[in-house]
């Protein structure tokens, strides 16, 4: 097996055992067992733990959510952004989604590390100012842009969690029609 194909083999069997058994419970004799090479090997391409736990989070999860932002530079409208933004997760590649899933406890707090979680508090606190920033030129009351922003968040991580979390795909029209309501104003 190629060191690119090893390596990523380790990522997919680690990323099934954070998620199902979580950061603490995950042990890398499991995952070197399961992808079938010895612990030297695992070792080879991370020093420990912690180091694949932070690449999936810091650099798969964080590019993936790159790449999807990346897809949506040609919409028209705001409310098709983010509808698109959306529909498009229920296409991901099953690592993408256990990827994704996984950045979502994180993000949560429920797994990872200190650092981890200040990474994922520091992001967060960029959430609410960076769609108030797309929001702004769509708004007609901008009295109400706080509000309306939160409220957009909130329907976001909702529909993310649906499609993410509980792996149910989501047509279209249904992304449309949560995210009309709350941005009708526009």
């Amino acid at each position: 097996m190629a060191d690119k194909d090893m390596r990523q083999r380790i990522k997919e069997v680690a990323v099934e055992y954070f998620n199902n058994s979580g950061y603490h419970g995950t042990t890398i004799r499991s995952i070197a067992k399961d992808v079938a090479c010895s612990l030297p090997m695992i070792y080879y391409y991370y020093e420990n733990k912690k180091e694949l736990f932070d690449e999936i989070i810091k650099k798969d999860y964080f590019d993936l959510l790159k790449r999807q932002a990346a897809l949506l530079m040609s919409t028209d409208g705001i409310i098709d952004f983010y509808t698109k933004f959306v529909y498009d997760l229920n296409f991901l590649s099953d690592y993408d989604k256990r990827v994704y899933r996984l950045g979502i406890k994180v993000y949560l707090s429920f797994d990872g590390d200190e650092e981890l979680m200040k990474i994922m508090d520091d992001w967060e606190k960029t959430i609410l100012p960076r769609h108030r920033q797309m929001l702004k030129p769509y708004l007609k009351n901008a009295a109400n842009e706080i509000g309306i922003a939160r409220t957009l968040v909130h329907v976001l991580e909702t529909l993310i969690q649906s499609i993410v979390v509980k792996n149910r795909f989501l047509p279209e029209e249904e992304i449309r029609e949560e995210i009309s309501i709350v941005l009708r104003e526009c």
